[in-house]
């Protein structure tokens, strides 16, 4: 008997905008929070890494992803060739194994 009497007088109430919104709007939220701020950076940062990558110079020293460190003396498509050590040991390497240029070529002269 109470539970019909509640029925009854939730009837003629209506459901406010939030109620019926509510969860929804907190989803849109929640999702544009995210993207400024874990998607927004990360493209931004990818896209400092590919400018870098791109303005390779000959005469740039450079860090790789595996630490080694050599200065570029040649540029082709997809792989640049270092110099590394005092030996003058010479290595080809993809663009994309960059990690860093620690001296710009400009900088040296």
């Amino acid at each position: 008997m109470f539970f019909n009497f509640l029925a009854q007088a939730n009837e003629n109430v209506q459901p406010t905008f939030f109620e019926q919104w509510g969860s929804i709007i907190m989803i849109v939220v929640l999702l544009v929070v995210m993207y400024f701020f874990m998607i927004r950076p990360q493209k931004k940062q990818e896209k400092q890494i590919m400018d870098m990558r791109n303005n390779l110079q000959v005469g740039d020293e450079i860090t790789t992803i595996g630490g080694i460190i050599g200065k570029i003396i040649s540029i082709k498509d997809e792989t640049v060739l270092i110099e590394s050590s005092g030996d003058k040991t010479k290595i080809r390497l993809l663009k994309s194994a960059i990690k860093v240029v620690d001296v710009k070529a400009e900088d040296c002269e």
